[in-house]
């Protein structure tokens, strides 16, 4: 453990300008703050942890979990003055940790794995809240993964992450590079993909539930607010679906619609679904 007593400290340098994300993306880092999500990050054992930088009293409520870890992990402790001025921002409650990405799973991979599967798509949904709220949604409902578009906020921002309480570090996702023509594969490797929609044409949401099977592969496809869903992202699904609003009401925030439709979407599953 190694006490820092000055803000020029150079073995804090990784918490330093943590709104620069480019950097963090150039590094392989993430950043994680909070007790709350360090306690996760620790427990998860996904991701290698770098460091942690803490207070006393942060450092005592992580204390069960530091005493049971092999191996030595760099704990950096300074007083909640010098954490402030190294982070610039409270939210953290005086509690850091810097994560490794390493290598991100294979879009294929994810999209191959045997058995039943529930996986989300997005596709240029750019605000860190939006994906963070979709990605606990995600794993409030049992998805297995989420694919994203080369225009998706980054899932390890450390917006993203406080936002999803953790869920981007616990639920498996990668960049399909491909869009939308790789979206194709889902079929191939049996999914039904259901885009999300307000238009008019689509099948009411609660029709899932209806007249034939319902497939055991699934995958949810959602695009941003505003623009939604390309031309292209349409043509790559099996059926259009939409949820019901008040008239005068066109949309909801995604992260919403998200929520609404995992949690209709996985309770169908194993029921019919609709011709």
């Amino acid at each position: 453990m190694d006490t820092i007593e000055a803000l020029s400290d150079p073995r804090v340098a990784d918490y330093r300008d943590l709104k620069d994300a480019e950097r963090r993306l150039r590094q392989g880092l993430f950043v994680v703050e909070g007790r709350i999500l360090v306690r996760r990050l620790l427990e998860s054992g996904r991701f290698r942890v770098r460091s942690l930088l803490v207070t006393e009293r942060a450092l005592e409520g992580l204390r069960d979990l530091l005493d049971s870890r092999a191996g030595g992990l760099p704990i950096l402790l300074a007083t909640e003055a010098i954490v402030r001025g190294i982070v610039g921002y409270p939210f953290h409650r005086g509690c850091l940790a810097v994560g490794e990405r390493g290598v991100e799973p294979a879009a294929g991979a994810l999209i191959e794995a045997p058995g039943p599967r529930l996986l989300l798509a997005l596709e240029n949904l750019a605000d860190p809240d939006n994906v963070g709220g979709i990605f606990r949604n995600a794993r409030a409902f049992g998805a297995h993964a989420v694919l994203l578009s080369p225009g998706c906020a980054d899932p390890l921002y450390r917006k993203a992450i406080r936002v999803s309480m953790g869920g981007s570090l616990a639920m498996p996702f990668a960049r399909l590079g491909d869009w939308p023509a790789g979206l194709g594969r889902l079929r191939e490797a049996g999914y039904t993909v259901a885009a999300l929609t307000p238009a008019p044409r689509a099948a009411d949401i609660a029709a899932l539930g209806g007249r034939r099977p319902a497939p055991e592969r699934v995958a949810l496809l959602l695009g941003a607010e505003g623009q939604g869903l390309s031309a292209g992202a349409l043509a790559a699904a099996d059926l259009e679906v939409r949820i019901p609003m008040a008239p005068g009401i066109d949309s909801l925030n995604v992260a919403v619609a998200a929520g609404i439709a995992l949690h209709r979407v996985s309770g169908a599953r194993g029921k019919p679904w609709p011709a």
